[in-house]
């Protein structure tokens, strides 16, 4: 590959130089191929604890984001790339000196020594507003890295979501963590990390490499896209592969459509996939729930999933459970949704759906910290599958926004398997003392959000 030339993109006085690479190498793709894996993949669930929160002696706390992403950094040899919303590691958005910034700064210095060891580094990130330093994104690039930005406003009218990284070909994060110091240590953040899984994490590598060609300046979302961006692994030809020592199916979906190539799973079809699925039970812990669009103009109603969790209580007795975020940013619309869902549920009815807000308790100081303590996870966990995004849930984020998720369908019993983990998380948190009935609005409403919707 070789460099074909810079531009600047201005925000306010800062200005960030992006080399952009016009070609690009990709491994070839075959969307006839066998969806099997010779891999014997790893994988941990990984969790941000916001500083102060507690569960007790009980629950053995999973691997933090933290000491993952530092793994994973050990762990590169040949690459790494990272697909992500927006870099704030250096907590320069806030002014301030907070201490539990260490650990952001601390991840921006490893990465920009990567390339001194000879690793190849790649950001594609959204294109950045004004409200975003680029100090982060710079640091990067002055130590080697190469930056390309992702116009998806221009391109689809949303942003580049997406959280996840991939080193070497063999690893990978995917997860509801952004590059914000915050996500480390004061915000409540679950992904999954997968080693040692060479098959699928070439098919996430397509995903990344869809981003990095859009990031060239003037780029258009391709109809179709090339055949090499294509994948065989989807909800109907899952990857076969062994995981955690027992047999699993596993795919990736992305979102919006226009940038799913041949065979790719939509995200929003996955997760309908999962729902309709379920057979006894459906548990979601997602930051915002809206059967509603909510960035576009006008607002619409979008009912998609809301409809589909109602027809699993109603048609097939499955028990739901839906755990939102409650915070000083919650969209005061949000909250009738809520509480007309969890309403099928009463003594006549027979339904068993609930919901509750998880709240994140603050101190004086840590109410200070913009855009802090709450709940980011972006998951969702059956008795077949479970789920684990980067995206809300409403309208938008599956419409225009760009997101992924890993979906992993397997069978075990001793709690060794990702959904017996992740369900082991959600009751967790469903029982702590940090969650609130829908219905105890004493309780929530005078701390979750605006009044204004």
């Amino acid at each position: 590959m070789e460099p074909h030339g810079t531009y600047r993109q201005r925000h306010g006085r800062s200005s960030l130089l992006i080399v952009t690479i016009v070609t690009i190498a990709l491994r070839p793709g075959d969307a006839n191929a066998a969806a099997s894996c010779g891999d014997t993949c790893g994988a941990i669930l990984t969790e941000s604890i916001p500083e102060g929160m507690t569960f007790g002696a009980e629950f053995a706390p999973n691997p933090s984001t933290f000491t993952t992403w530092l793994n994973l950094m050990a762990a590169a040899t040949r690459s790494l790339d990272i697909a992500s919303f927006y870099w704030t590691l250096t907590n320069e958005d806030t002014g301030t000196r907070e201490p539990s910034a260490a650990q952001g700064e601390r991840i921006l210095k490893e990465l920009t020594a990567l390339p001194q060891r000879g690793v190849a580094v790649r950001v594609a990130v959204s294109r950045p507003s004004r409200k975003f330093p680029l100090s982060d994104l710079e640091a990067l690039e002055q130590s080697g890295a190469a930056v390309r930005v992702v116009d998806m406003p221009r391109l689809t009218g949303g942003v580049l979501h997406t959280k996840f990284w991939l080193v070497d070909g063999a690893h990978f994060y995917v997860g509801s963590a952004n590059m914000d110091w915050r996500s480390l240590t004061q915000v409540k953040e679950l992904g999954a990390a997968i080693y040692n899984c060479s098959c699928l994490a070439e098919d996430l590598g397509k995903i990344f490499e869809a981003y990095w060609a859009l990031g060239v300046p003037g780029a258009a979302v391709p109809v179709p896209w090339p055949a090499n961006y294509s994948t065989a692994f989807n909800a109907e030809t899952p990857l076969a592969l062994t995981l955690n020592g027992t047999t699993a199916a596993v795919f990736l979906s992305s979102s919006p459509p226009p940038l799913c190539a041949a065979g790719r799973t939509a995200d929003l079809a996955a997760i309908l996939g999962v729902i309709d699925a379920a057979d006894k039970f459906i548990d979601v812990a997602v930051m915002s729930y809206l059967p509603t669009t909510e960035f576009s103009r006008p607002e619409r109603f979008w009912p998609a999933i809301d409809t589909r969790l109602r027809a699993a209580a109603f048609e097939r007795g499955v028990t739901v459970r839906l755990l939102a975020a409650c915070w000083r940013h919650s969209r005061a619309s949000m909250f009738p949704f809520l509480r007309s869902l969890a309403a099928l549920a009463d003594n006549r009815t027979g339904y068993t759906v609930e919901v509750r807000l998880f709240m994140v308790p603050s101190t004086a100081a840590q109410a200070r910290i913009p855009y802090a303590r709450v709940n980011h996870n972006k998951y969702m966990v059956t008795e077949k599958a479970a789920y684990i995004g980067t995206s809300n849930w409403s309208g938008d984020y599956f419409e225009r926004t760009a997101g992924s998720a890993l979906v992993v369908k397997q069978t075990g019993n001793g709690g060794g398997t990702v959904a017996e983990q992740l369900r082991g998380v959600f009751e967790r948190d469903w029982s702590s003392g940090y969650s609130v009935d829908i219905g105890d609005a004493e309780r929530w409403a005078s701390v979750c959000g605006s009044r204004q919707p």
